[in-house]
C-alpha cells in the first residue's frame, strides 16, 4: 500500500515538474532564438564563442545566399526580456507623418489698360497675393494744378493697401467729390485689371 501511495505520489510530482518546465514562457525556444549578439557572456567577459555555421565556413564569416532561398526576416527582440528568459517583443515602426501645409499665395501684378479721359490719361496696377487684392496705384496721373489735386484725392480715397480698392475688393467705388472724371477713368482700368486677373 506504501508502495502504491508512493509511486502515484511520485508519479504526480514528475508529471507536474514536467507541466511548468514545459509551459514556462521562453523556457524552451529562448535559448535558440537568441541572436548572437545576445549571446551568453562566459565568466573571463568574453562573450561564448558562435555554433560552427552549418555550411562549414569560418565563424563570422557570413555564408553568401543561395539564388532560390528566400530571405527570412529577423524580429526584433527587447535584449532585457531576452536575456532574462523572458517573453520577446516585437517593435512596430510608427507610421510616418503626413503634414499638410496650405500652399503659399503667389503674388502677382496686373496692370490695366490706359485710360484716356478729359484731364490726361491713367492706368491701375493691383497686386493680388492668391485671388486677393492686396494693394492698388495709379499710374500716370497728371501732376500740379487743379487736375493735379483731383488726381491726388482720387490716388489717397482709392490707392494703397488700406484704399478703399483694397477693402472692397472690386471695381465698386464711390465716386471721388470734385473728380468724376478721374474716379471714372480709374474705375475702368481697375475693371479691365481685375478681369485680367
Amino acid at each position: 500500500m506504501r508502495r502504491a501511495l508512493l509511486a502515484i505520489t511520485g508519479l504526480a510530482a514528475g508529471t507536474t515538474a514536467l507541466v511548468v518546465l514545459k509551459g514556462a514562457p521562453g523556457a524552451g525556444q529562448a535559448g535558440a532564438d537568441v541572436p548572437a549578439a545576445l549571446a551568453p557572456v562566459a565568466p573571463g567577459g568574453s562573450a561564448a564563442p558562435e555554433p560552427p555555421s552549418p555550411t562549414g565556413s569560418a565563424p563570422g564569416v557570413t555564408p553568401s545566399p543561395r539564388a532560390s532561398s528566400k530571405p527570412t526576416p529577423k524580429p526584433s527582440a527587447d535584449r532585457s526580456a531576452a536575456s532574462r528568459g523572458g517573453t520577446r517583443t516585437r517593435t512596430i515602426p510608427a507610421a510616418p507623418r503626413t503634414t499638410t501645409s496650405a500652399p503659399k499665395a503667389t503674388t502677382r501684378t496686373v496692370t490695366g489698360p490706359s485710360v484716356t479721359y478729359e484731364y490726361g490719361s491713367l492706368q491701375v496696377r493691383i497686386t493680388l497675393s492668391g485671388s486677393r487684392i492686396v494693394d492698388a496705384t495709379a499710374i500716370g496721373l497728371p501732376l500740379g494744378g487743379q487736375s493735379g489735386q483731383r488726381s491726388d484725392d482720387v490716388q489717397a480715397r482709392y490707392s494703397g493697401t488700406s484704399g478703399e480698392v483694397v477693402a472692397r475688393q472690386s471695381a465698386n467705388l464711390s465716386t471721388v467729390s470734385g473728380a468724376t472724371y478721374t474716379s471714372t477713368a480709374y474705375k475702368q482700368s481697375l475693371q479691365a485689371a481685375l478681369d485680367k486677373a
